[in-house]
């Protein structure tokens, strides 16, 4: 930015981003034709017309080098816009931005930050109010649950006592499904502002941990929950937190949708320059057709798992966005419906 600056120092160039261009190419054009006039006028010695051609030719060389090198020095502004809007796509990262500048450039890095401001604002404003909605929603949600409950005291008749149920069981639902959209929302915002630092990643505890939290579902459903563990630490931008909950939620959904007295098999391991983290169940599997929209927002795939646990259809999607978040893959395959699942996540 020095050279820029200096530059935009100068009168006739101060508003002129394109003037500052032309300026740097007409002295780089001019640098040979100058060098070869002072070689012609001050050397003493008698030249021939080979060495006056090899002398234009290094004065061409070296005149194009410097016009490149400044060329790349004067086009660091826009550099400095393309990282700030990177950066904040990426992480919503703001970056401070020189704002007193009148040329094209500073008026690309003003604008640039203006809109990055009142893109985070607006974003903020909107999760505030999604938030204080969401908590109201949860309130609305829970009234109706506590009427039925209150009529549910009072020994109804047969079929009151049956429309009580059937709304407890409604404003359950709606209820969960707010806590997902809450948690959702949380989430991203996790992810947003997470450190995209390389660290030591413990597989084998990550593992280790998940199994200790599905140990009772899997114990109820009567499966059996197989481990392979091949590679113990791996390098990653994840952290260790993050990680967990994604191949908690993969686990958890093979049990979900996995028949009692069938297996589930949880792999680690690296080939080549990637590493592996497989779920794979003996399930209700899917049709090939429906791969990715199961990992669609609000995805109308969401089933009910195989004793009637709910999915909210929310879950593979954050997984999903986790993931690619912090430069990995999620896919999914399956052979068919009843024929088990795998999804895998690839870094």
């Amino acid at each position: 930015m020095k050279f820029y600056e200096k530059l935009s120092s100068i009168g006739f160039l101060r508003n002129s981003y394109v003037f500052k261009f032309l300026f740097v190419a007409f002295i780089g054009i001019h640098i040979p034709l100058i060098g070869i006039l002072f070689f012609v006028l001050y050397n003493k010695t008698n030249f021939s017309t080979a060495s006056l051609l090899f002398f234009s030719l290094v004065m061409t060389l070296i005149a194009t080098v410097v016009t490149l090198v400044v060329l790349k020095k004067l086009i660091h502004p826009i550099e400095l816009a393309s990282k700030a809007l990177k950066e904040y796509k990426s992480s919503r990262k703001i970056t401070s931005l020189p704002l007193n500048y009148a040329d094209e450039a500073g008026l690309l890095l003003m604008n640039i930050h203006d809109s990055i401001l009142k893109s985070e604002k607006f974003i903020t404003e909107k999760q505030d109010l999604i938030y204080l909605l969401s908590h109201d929603l949860k309130t609305f949600a829970g009234n109706p649950k506590s009427l039925a409950t209150m009529i549910l005291e009072t020994n109804p008749s047969e079929e009151v006592k049956e429309l009580a149920e059937m709304i407890c069981q409604s404003s359950s639902e709606q209820f969960q499904y707010i806590e997902k959209f809450i948690k959702m929302l949380k989430e991203q915002d996790e992810m947003l502002n997470a450190n995209l630092e390389v660290k030591i990643i413990a597989l084998d505890e990550i593992v280790e941990s998940i199994e200790n939290q599905v140990n009772q579902a899997v114990i109820s459903k009567k499966i059996k929950l197989i481990k392979n563990i091949e590679t113990t630490t791996v390098p990653l931008k994840i952290d260790p937190e993050l990680l967990t909950r994604v191949v908690y939620n993969l686990v958890y959904n093979a049990i979900k949708f996995s028949l009692p007295d069938s297996e589930i098999y949880l792999k680690v391991y690296n080939d080549k320059k990637k590493t592996y983290i497989e779920v794979i169940d003996q399930g209700i599997g899917f049709e090939q057709h429906e791969n990715e929209k199961m990992f669609a927002k609000f995805t109308k795939m969401s089933r009910l798992g195989t004793n009637n646990e709910v999915s909210t259809g929310i879950g593979l999607y954050l997984s999903r966005q986790i993931i690619e978040r912090h430069d990995g893959m999620l896919i999914s395959n399956s052979e068919g419906v009843n024929k088990g699942a795998i999804f895998t996540i690839v870094f």
